[in-house]
Formats: C-alpha cells, sequence, structure tokens
C-alpha cells in the first residue's frame, strides 16, 4: 500500500519541482510523507560484475520483514484456505465484467 502511495506521490513532488513550487505547504507535507516512509530503508545490498552485468548477489537489512521460519509453508499454520477471500474478493470485476459481457 505505501508503495502505491509513494508512486503516486512522486508524480505530484515532480510537477511540484517542474511548476517551481518547491517551497509550498504541499511540498513540504509530501517530503515529511517521504521521509517518514525511508526511516527504516537501510541495509546492504551485494552486486555481482560479470562481463557488462550486474548482477543481484544478495540483499540484508535489519528491518527486512523476510522470515525463513515464516515464510516456510510446509511447517508453519498457514491456512492456504485463508487466501480464497483474497482470490474471491480480487477476481470479483473480472465475474462481473463476464456476466455483463454475456447479457449483450
Amino acid at each position: 500500500m505505501t508503495a502505491h502511495e509513494k508512486e503516486r506521490i512522486a508524480i505530484t513532488f515532480a510537477e511540484l519541482v517542474y511548476n517551481g513550487q518547491w517551497f509550498t505547504p504541499l511540498r513540504e507535507a509530501l517530503s515529511a510523507f517521504v521521509d517518514k516512509t525511508q526511516e527504516k530503508v537501510t541495509g546492504t545490498v551485494r552486486l555481482k560484475l560479470y562481463k557488462g552485468n550486474i548482477i543481484n548477489a544478495g540483499v540484508w537489512s535489519p528491518y527486512s520483514l523476510y522470515s525463513e521460519e515464516i515464510a516456510t509453508f510446509g511447517e508453519s499454520d498457514y491456512n492456504q484456505k485463508d487466501a480464497e477471500g483474497f482470490i474471491n474478493l480480487y477476481g470479483l470485476p473480472i465475474q462481473v465484467q463476464a456476466i455483463v459481457d454475456g447479457k449483450k
């Protein structure tokens, strides 16, 4: 969700800069949002350079949300039936479109 907002705000931010509105309350508010969302963005990125290519060789952050204990579905309490609600919800517009198309 935050990533989507950051994409939208990037456009507004760029327009403010382009239009010479740097010293405005809106730009200050957008900057505060960006500062807040970047508080935990830190870590290490390893890259390998090989024959003109850059290859991601690993990333690490003390704030990473990834945990092998949680991501291991076979050995966790994750219930795959939980995904049904999301699948039904996200598929609803497609289902409605198919019904509407079928009536034509």
